[in-house]
């Protein structure tokens, strides 16, 4: 027989307050700055919980804050167990955590455990101690082929050229992002010990959990294999195991599953995972009963505006939890892909469309990740060359523009730059003259506006007894079309991604992304009925 504290604990699981929760992805640098220095920092997203709080969000998620020399702008950590000075200190962090618990709003941090910063304090003694010491086993540190003078192996970075770099006494480290994130040893045990550390300290100072940077990495193959040349390098793409044996090994689920030992000692708390893999049989592993709570699935990020890529992604990704207990993970956008207005063509009719795929994303049964500025309708922006400043411009020979374009700092009010954003005189990637009209200011009482879109549709979500039941069933529907029910509480959402108007399902219009006309459903417009 289970012990009765076995079923008490899946009975909390099955309850948890994280499995149909709606996650705010605050981008540090970008939310709001508070002391007028042009990047946004905690004390001014705790300045902005109340705008948090009205919108309807669960839960936040935030980018790293940690110290770092901000080569990757936070994602290379130097110091994995404190607050870099720009964004603040630990007091702040704490304030921020208890205020937004005040709110009901639970604060999840990001967690980089496949690298570090090459000024962390592991790292530069790794580079003194040399060749062989106890100190380079922290990182994979190789001699070079033929004369040491080529790199260990043909791995590229994410972010363009070799994933090697060559150090003064001529041997060479890995790093599959930029060279100032050499990628950490987790055969090493030393590693699992201060990540152990680094997750208790987050969690007794109030956090609510981990979203984890590159869950599918951190495990290297033994050897370090060549990758196949018909494998994909950039960033956003889905990993094939069998071409790429960079990331999705097999031991990266045994990091996961001392991750979850520590976790479920702490009650509620929870882990996500970015998980860029190709098949969801691979994908589903990470979602076992003792690794991660959920995974994020991009098959969503990745469809196109066509009702049948996305009905195919909403299938594959329901497919892929359908034999683990986790719900599905939704979301259109984020920090390291272009904004979802502009992806669905951009101006009047990629927001068009972005209001129809919000009521899509925020019908279907689990979990919704929301990135800042979407509710507001952000598209990506054009920015000039000299202020681009992500390492993928860099690392490509200025061939890639990067991600800069989806970073672009929150228009809170006013017709100026920085829109509120900072009492300062800019920001630290430059806002476009034209987001005047797309400031919360300027949405918050407009019944018509994106904001007040996505507040309906959170509220109605949260509240509304038609959103119950994990599983949906489809409807036959028009070419460019679909629709599906909510099995269990009835809800129907129907999407039009065609050139002409369609019937509507029968039913009472709960919601509606557009403009109706009368039992029509227009173009590129998604309704919910009851």
């Amino acid at each position: 027989m289970r012990r009765s504290a076995d079923v008490h604990a899946e009975i909390a699981e099955k309850s948890a307050w994280w499995r149909d929760a709606v996650f705010y992805q605050v981008y540090v640098r970008s939310f709001a700055d508070s002391d007028g220095d042009g990047v946004g920092d905690l004390e001014g997203i705790r300045s902005r919980l109340g705008y948090l709080e009205l919108l309807g969000v669960d839960a936040l998620w935030l980018t790293p804050f940690y110290r770092s020399p901000m080569a990757d702008h936070g994602y290379d950590v130097a110091d994995p167990r404190d607050v870099d000075p720009l964004f603040g200190d630990l007091a702040a962090f704490d304030r921020l955590v208890a205020d937004a618990h005040n709110c009901g709003i639970k604060v999840t941090v990001d967690l980089v455990p496949n690298h570090s910063s090459d000024q962390h304090e592991w790292f530069q003694a790794a580079l003194r101690a040399g060749p062989g010491s106890a100190e380079r086993d922290r990182y994979h540190f190789r001699d070079g082929r033929g004369d040491g003078s080529q790199p260990p192996n043909n791995w590229t970075s994410v972010f363009g050229g070799p994933a090697w770099t060559r150090v003064a006494d001529g041997q060479w480290y890995l790093h599959l992002f930029a060279p100032q994130q050499p990628d950490l040893n987790w055969a090493n045990p030393e590693i699992r010990v201060d990540l152990e550390r680094t997750l208790r300290f987050w969690l007794d100072r109030g956090a609510d959990g981990f979203r984890i940077d590159v869950a599918h990495g951190m495990a290297k193959p033994y050897g370090l294999p060549d990758m196949d040349s018909r494998a994909p390098v950039r960033a956003g793409v889905l990993h094939d195991n069998t071409l790429d044996p960079r990331f999705d090994d097999e031991g990266v689920h045994e990091i996961h599953r001392m991750i979850r030992k520590v976790l479920d000692e702490y009650p509620n708390a929870m882990a996500i995972g970015e998980i860029w893999v190709k098949e969801n049989e691979r994908f589903t592993r990470y979602l076992r009963a003792d690794e991660l709570h959920l995974g994020f699935n991009f098959r969503l990020v990745e469809a196109d505006f066509d009702a049948d890529s996305v009905r195919a992604a909403i299938d594959s990704s329901l497919a892929a939890v359908a034999y683990v207990d986790s719900p599905a993970t939704w979301t259109l956008s984020n920090h390291d892909v272009v904004r979802h207005v502009t992806r669905y063509g951009d101006g009047l009719l990629g927001r068009q469309r972005a209001r129809a795929m919000a009521l899509v994303e925020l019908a279907l049964p689990g979990v919704v990740y929301v990135y800042n500025g979407e509710e507001l309708g952000l598209p990506n922006v054009e920015l000039p060359e000299w202020a681009l400043q992500d390492p993928i411009w860099l690392r490509s020979g200025h061939t890639e523009r990067g991600r800069d374009g989806c970073r672009v700092p929150i228009p809170w009010e006013g017709d100026q730059p920085p829109f509120g954003f900072s009492s300062g005189a800019g920001s630290w990637l430059p806002m476009p003259h034209e987001w005047a009209g797309l400031t919360v200011e300027s949405q918050l009482e407009d019944p018509g506006s994106m904001l007040s879109l996505y507040r309906q549709a959170l509220e109605l979500r949260k509240t509304h007894p038609s959103f119950a039941g994990e599983s949906l069933e489809w409807y036959g529907a028009p070419p460019g079309c679909f629709a599906f029910r909510r099995k269990g509480g009835g809800l129907i959402c129907a999407l039009n991604t065609g050139s002409a108007p369609v019937p509507l399902p029968p039913g009472q219009v709960l919601l509606a992304s557009g403009p109706m006309a009368a039992d029509q459903l227009p173009p590129d417009t998604a309704v919910w009925l009851v």
